[in-house]
């Protein structure tokens, strides 16, 4: 393995472009479904479902007996997003949407898959709807500077995260974003610098760790690299960790071709 990586390549590469993004906000997993699904069907409603198939089957069908209640299809969307099912999340996002607007909960969580699809600009308009200048959402203003970034709009993307980190200072998801940024606009010594913001945080995740690590292995110092993504953690998931670093930083620098514009697999956002 060279220890020395084309940066250019790096944005050139499909590949790495998408894992970028996946690092793009906070994630979208099952943990959350019981915060928007709570009160469907009433007090003897069984537990919110962990495993994402469950939740969709669960979801899916309490969605297709009313599918204009709009906290049916926002568990629905939701639990489609987690099982990577994202373009039938927008879908039926959409058409709850439609049948309940100015909903600003349906709104989110559909600006939200439109983001997943890599539907980056319509992503932004919708979000835009589903807070207001007056009482800002910083998760949202969070994802819209990920829309930003995957749209080349570096410096306005910054200008979100800045205002998310004003109303949720110190967190380690947003830094991490705005360490991203920098990175895809070939800053690297800056986007270091942010995300060992976000990785000194208690708050911090896993991915938090990746992308410090990918972003020091871009400027060569992959030992260091090595010890950050594996550091305190299990030898599975450490093992995981150095795989993945050194996959990324390998298609990073053996990438030929011009720049594309790609898709998301899918966004780190926060809930």
């Amino acid at each position: 393995m060279r220890q020395r990586f084309s940066l250019a390549r790096l944005l050139a590469s499909t590949s790495l472009v998408a894992a970028v993004a996946m690092g793009l906000g906070g994630c979208t997993g099952m943990s959350k479904l019981s915060d928007v699904t709570g009160s469907l069907g009433g007090p003897r409603a069984e537990a919110a479902p962990t495993d994402p198939a469950r939740a969709v089957e669960v979801y899916g069908e309490r969605y297709r007996a009313n599918p204009r209640d709009a906290e049916a299809a926002l568990a629905y969307g939701q639990a489609l997003r987690a099982n990577g099912q994202r373009a039938q999340a927008a879908a039926v996002l959409e058409q709850a949407t439609i049948a309940n607007p100015g909903n600003k909960a349906l709104l989110a969580q559909y600006g939200r898959a439109l983001a997943d699809n890599g539907n980056f600009q319509q992503a932004y308009d919708v979000l835009s709807k589903a807070h207001s200048p007056d009482n800002p959402d910083w998760r949202l203003l969070s994802v819209q500077g990920t829309a930003l970034d995957q749209m080349g709009r570096h410096e306005e993307a910054r200008s979100y995260y800045t205002s998310a980190l004003k109303i949720a200072p110190g967190d380690p998801g947003v830094l991490s974003n705005l360490g991203l940024s920098y990175m895809l606009s070939k800053d690297l010594p800056k986007a270091e610098e942010v995300l060992r913001q976000a990785h000194a945080s208690p708050r911090a995740s896993s991915r938090v760790r990746q992308n410090l690590g990918l972003v020091v292995g871009l400027q060569g110092r992959f030992a260091e690299a090595e010890t950050i993504v594996k550091a305190d953690l299990p030898p599975d998931q450490a093992a995981a960790n150095v795989t993945y670093l050194k996959e990324m930083l390998s298609r990073s620098d053996n990438h030929r071709g011009g720049p594309k514009r790609t898709p998301v697999a899918s966004l780190n956002q926060p809930d």
